[in-house]
């Protein structure tokens, strides 16, 4: 339907109309690599609370060649964030979650989970963590 491009077409032309800039600064969040609604929802909330933007399944490319796409990524410090949605308690696909974990730990990466509960009930706590990993990676403000 649309792209970034288009949208900061869009908001650069209406930038002096009243809710100009608000739309700017909304259409600059949007990112369609995202596979599901909570997981934007997440990446936009760690970013409004003030995280640098994240890549959205950025590929990481293993000395095997296998290449795994974590759901967020801070690849410049080697940290991941995967949102666990209800479908990741089926039995399969916590062997695969947990192989794919061991696969980028073993790659040098730092992998955070983050589940529907947490998302909702315990945000404040998983934005302190996630800022942690980050600055424990070499992240400054």
């Amino acid at each position: 339907m649309t792209d970034r491009d288009e949208l900061a077409l869009i908001a650069a032309r209406n930038a002096n109309m009243p809710g100009g800039r608000r739309a700017q600064w909304l259409f600059d969040l949007a990112d369609a690599g995202a596979q599901s609604p909570p997981e934007s929802q997440l990446r936009v909330r760690l970013v409004l609370g003030g995280l640098p933007r994240p890549s959205v399944q950025h590929p990481v490319r293993l000395s095997n060649g296998v290449v795994l796409h974590p759901d967020l990524a801070w690849p410049e410090f080697r940290v991941a964030v995967e949102y666990d949605g209800q479908w990741h308690a089926d039995a399969d696909q916590l062997h695969r979650d947990r192989r794919r974990l061991n696969l980028l730990v073993g790659a040098g990466w730092l992998v955070l989970h983050v589940t529907s509960r947490r998302l909702h009930a315990e945000f404040p706590a998983v934005l302190g963590e996630v800022r942690a990993a980050l600055v424990a990676r070499g992240w400054r403000r």
